[in-house]
């Protein structure tokens, strides 16, 4: 039985009620609802703040960090009085302000195989709104093994897409992507950056799908990728269809539980979230010693050449991960070099292609030029 609403609750979602797509069953159907949203950022903050607005009745935030200042540009659910707290507490504040007839759930704990299905459990929708690929197969996996529909989206630079996968009527996302890409292939946006607003479309456009799935109504995205590109302000659709042979929702399936996802994506450990482990690598202040010396080595910049406007290291040669493959006769294959780029990351792919062309003296700079920035040189800018 639908609970119904009170008078002040009529006066609220009034612009609801007088849609007939929604009408009072519908607001009623709203209430009654619970959707679970995984990962509080820039996808996750309009997700919920619309799903609060509208009144559905429990929300559930999973989150595991806290507010940091280079979020507020696209993670409009927070402020700045907001930086160094809990994402999922300050989140819940907000989203408790803008609507106090909602139950808002904190999960400040890591989405996890051993505690995905137990947190779960309570909702109806889980809102895919994760930055990782073992969260995204996790959620994908779980709502395929507990019979629930997720809202996918991504974002990544000024490109974004959104997809409902639900396994009971059509493809899942390992339908589309039946495993994960080569490890360090990908940049995150805090490596390749993101415009601001662009979680903010994609993440509208999921709060859109998962009320009307809470109504009712046909999502309009069950089994179609939309693709939204911010720079060209342009959307296409794609079509998709289940995978015969998925390994999850096909009719011989081999993933029957939740397993180790950082280990199916080759992810190691947390304590290593920036590359991986067993390269090597040389930290700031190693370098700045070296760089005392009489033979320095060579400097080799990695980033992208609009980022040299906001800091760079004297001497250092700029070649863009994404034109190295083709320039490493650039480079002497004897010579010491140390490659670097923002903290990392991308600096970590650049030491393993130039490994695998034959350099073997090369060291990743741990923490890259931001680190420097913290540790040696206070002048220049973190970003």
């Amino acid at each position: 039985m639908l609970p119904p609403l009170t008078p002040d609750e009529v006066r609220r979602y009034s612009r609801h009620l007088l849609l007939p797509e929604v009408g009072l069953d519908g607001q009623r159907k709203l209430k009654a609802a619970s959707v679970l949203v995984v990962g509080m950022g820039g996808l996750g903050s309009p997700v919920a703040l619309y799903l609060a607005a509208a009144g559905v009745g429990c929300i559930g935030l999973v989150d595991y960090d806290a507010v940091e200042e280079s979020n507020l540009q696209r993670q409009v659910l927070y402020g700045t009085a907001a930086v160094g707290q809990r994402k999922v507490d300050s989140a819940r504040r907000r989203l408790v302000d803008l609507n106090p007839a909602i139950q808002v759930d904190a999960h400040d704990v890591p989405f996890t195989s051993e505690n995905a299905i137990e947190i779960a459990t309570p909702y109806d929708v889980i809102v895919d709104g994760t930055d990782n690929f073992p969260t995204r197969y996790l959620a994908n996996d779980l709502c395929v093994l507990t019979g629930r529909p997720l809202v996918y989206g991504a974002v990544y630079r000024f490109d974004g897409q959104v997809s409902v996968f639900d396994a009971r009527t059509g493809p899942c996302y390992r339908c589309l992507f039946p495993e994960p890409p080569a490890p360090w292939t990908v940049p995150s946006c805090a490596e390749g950056g993101v415009l601001g607003v662009l979680p903010g479309t994609i993440g509208t456009i999921q709060a859109t799908a998962t009320l009307k799935i809470l109504l009712g109504l046909k999502s309009g995205l069950d089994g179609t990728l939309l693709l939204y590109d911010a720079f060209s302000m342009s959307f296409e659709t794609i079509r998709l269809k289940k995978n015969p042979h998925c390994k999850v929702c096909g009719p011989q399936a081999e993933i029957t539980t939740l397993i180790d996802y950082f280990h199916f994506c080759s992810v190691p450990g947390l304590e290593h979230p920036g590359g991986p482990p067993d390269i090597a690598e040389m930290t700031v202040a190693e370098l700045a010693d070296l760089l005392k010396g009489g033979v320095p080595p060579l400097l080799v910049d990695v980033r992208e050449p609009h980022e040299l406007a906001i800091s760079y290291l004297p001497g250092a040669m700029n070649l863009p991960l994404g034109t190295l493959a083709t320039r490493v006769s650039e480079l002497d294959p004897e010579g010491e070099i140390v490659v670097f780029c923002r903290t990392g990351v991308r600096s970590a792919r650049a030491l393993e292609l130039l490994s695998g062309a034959g350099f073997r003296k090369v060291k990743n700079l741990r923490g890259g030029i931001n680190a420097w920035a913290r540790q040696v040189d206070p002048n220049l800018p973190v970003y």
